[in-house]
């Protein structure tokens, strides 16, 4: 059995690893995980992923879970063109950075932000106080400016003159909100400019192949009784 990846895109790391795969050709079988059924609770899933998350990656008998390693894995295997993830010490270490700055930062105010604005009101049926998305609103823009400030500056991508891994991950990030309605770019140019250029560099077509589960994400309809217990655990915490 060849290379297979586990995903559902309505998750922003396995967007970031689909459209690294397929923008890099590299040959996988996809194999869907629908995270809002809760698939990724399944006995079956938990023999590839014993932590339950997506993505994950079956390569023969090997086993691989969490987006950056098996977005590095990926690129080391495969022998991408080297602006994904450079050779270079420094410039490798300005994507590094990025990948780890991210996850506590970035990550968590989008995924909470969407949570909150639309997928818990319009998918769950339940209204979050307006203080607790305000609160979360605030966070998002206070890393949006980190965004720009640390890590974009004035250069044309996140980690210097040529996309890499970390453009992947971070427009994948701020889809998120822009699935909910936030128009995180409308007063950020800056910011905008590089969402272009990523587009670009991506293509237009697999981008909008990437994001249409998510972007469509507001026309869902209430999950039933079942479901929302199922989610409840791992939702909760993203509605505070």
């Amino acid at each position: 059995m060849g290379l297979e990846l586990y995903l559902d895109l309505l998750s922003q790391p396995c967007r970031a690893v689909y459209i690294f795969a397929k923008k890099n050709g590299i040959p996988f079988e996809l194999r869907p995980v629908e995270l809002l059924k809760g698939q990724h609770h399944s006995d079956a899933f938990a023999q590839v992923n014993p932590l339950k998350k997506v993505p994950a990656l079956k390569d023969g008998d090997f086993t691989l879970a969490e987006s950056v390693a098996i977005l590095l894995y990926l690129s080391r295997k495969y022998e991408v063109p080297d602006h994904w993830y450079p050779q270079d010490l420094q410039a490798r270490a300005r994507v590094d950075e990025y990948l780890a700055w991210q996850h506590t930062t970035l990550r968590s105010s989008c995924t909470r932000a969407m949570w909150q604005k639309m997928m818990s009101p319009v998918f769950l049926g339940e209204q979050v106080p307006a203080e607790t998305l305000v609160s979360t609103l605030a966070e998002l823009d206070r890393c949006l400016q980190l965004l720009e400030d640390k890590f974009l500056k004035d250069q044309d991508f996140l980690a210097g003159p040529h996309i890499s891994v970390a453009d992947l991950v971070a427009i994948t990030e701020l889809m998120h909100p822009v699935s909910a309605g936030c128009q995180i770019f409308k007063s950020r140019p800056k910011l905008a400019a590089w969402r272009q250029r990523v587009e670009a560099e991506v293509g237009k077509d697999l981008f909008q192949e990437a994001h249409a589960v998510v972007l469509k994400a507001k026309d869902l309809p209430p999950a039933d009784t079942s479901i929302k217990e199922k989610l409840k655990p791992s939702v909760q915490v993203l509605l505070r």
